[in-house]
């Protein structure tokens, strides 16, 4: 099967290890890079089909290949094909709907990490999902889509005296996942100034864009809490892992990443107990102007209740009402009116009710 489905519940029915690209379809074509290194030498080049990484195999270099887009199910077959790729591996390559992983196998390691990036005009989080297969000789990287990621790692690569040039596969795939992880810092720092900014609004004049920006706030949180938690295992994993593909100094790197992850873990458990901060203060706060605009009313009903009562007691149709006939009956209603308003305003001011 060629065809993309949106979800993974769709593929219900079919054997273990069909090939069928699962997620979003970006328009972009398929494209494969293939960069081969060493300390001395640096290539860079694209290819139309798998069958043109075969050379790469009989050298003493690294070889990376970076495929931007899964739409194209053939390459991830041919891969598997050539390089002798589990097919449940290679179906999950295709499901970007996993969560990120860490599995051992006997001549490869396949990892499953999220790539995160904010909107500049609106916070809003793309998700992007990037496999690896680390091999002896070679690295493949697998994106839904062609982007910027990698650049900085390509931007080393091109000094003959970087690290990256001097050791093998593990090395390199540290830095893939490092880079990944470190623009989750970003995304960080973009919640702090946002959780600020609502803070400063719940404080001075809370209002329902307030209420709107933190239940997005809240979401976002759910959505990247499920990208970065696992992150956790998958590199516990790594740091216990025995393959000879993984060399003892590297694990040390794997670490600092771990270290990293847990860092930002534990400031989306804060981000989670802020939130439910502010949703209560945003409810008190609406509660708090409700009870100011009720003690208003319920002031100038007071004032008018026994002016009320006095219109009220004579309005009634009584014959024999002695005051009704008082020349100066009017007035003298007016002025116990006035009187009345009077000391009751005072009387609450008094009691600080104003």
């Amino acid at each position: 099967m060629s065809e993309s489905l949106s979800l993974a519940s769709e593929k219900s029915g079919l054997p273990p290890g069909s090939l069928v690209h699962v997620g979003e379809v970006h328009s972009n074509e398929n494209i494969i890079t293939v960069i081969d290194y060493n300390k001395s030498v640096l290539t860079k080049q694209t290819i139309k089909t798998i069958e043109e990484l075969l050379p790469f195999k009989n050298t003493d270099t690294v070889t990376w290949v970076i495929i931007d887009g899964l739409q194209d199910v053939s390459i991830i077959d041919a891969i598997g094909r050539y390089f002798d790729i589990h097919a449940l591996v290679l179906e999950d390559i295709l499901n970007t709907h996993q969560r990120p992983k860490f599995e051992e196998f006997d001549d490869y390691l396949y990892i499953v990490i999220k790539a995160l990036a904010l909107e500049e005009v609106e916070f809003n989080i793309e998700y992007e999902q990037i496999s690896l297969l680390l091999l002896d000789k070679f690295v493949f990287t697998f994106k839904e889509k062609p982007d910027q990621v990698f650049a900085p790692i390509i931007t080393r690569l091109n000094n003959d005296k970087s690290q990256v040039r001097n050791l093998g596969t593990d090395y390199l795939t540290y830095v893939i996942m490092d880079t990944i992880v470190d623009k989750y810092f970003a995304l960080q720092d973009a919640f702090d100034e946002l959780i600020e900014d609502v803070e400063d609004q719940l404080l001075a004049n809370p209002s329902y864009q307030t209420l709107s920006t933190i239940q997005k706030i809240k979401r976002e949180l759910i959505f990247l809490r499920r990208t970065v938690s696992p992150l956790r295992e998958l590199l516990a994993a790594i740091q216990r892992s025995e393959s000879t593909l993984l060399k003892t100094h590297t694990k040390r790197y794997f670490g600092d990443i771990y270290d990293h992850s847990i860092r930002i873990i534990e400031a989306m458990e804060s981000y989670r107990d802020l939130i439910a901060g502010m949703l209560d203060i945003y409810l008190s706060s609406v509660s708090n102007k409700m009870n100011e605009t009720m003690k208003v009313l319920t002031i100038f009903s007071s004032i008018f209740i026994p002016l009320t009562f006095i219109a009220g007691v004579y309005g009634m149709n009584f014959e024999h009402m002695p005051e009704l006939q008082w020349k100066w009956g009017y007035p003298t209603l007016w002025v116990v009116f006035i009187a009345i308003s009077a000391f009751l305003l005072r009387f609450f001011k008094k009691k600080d009710w104003l």
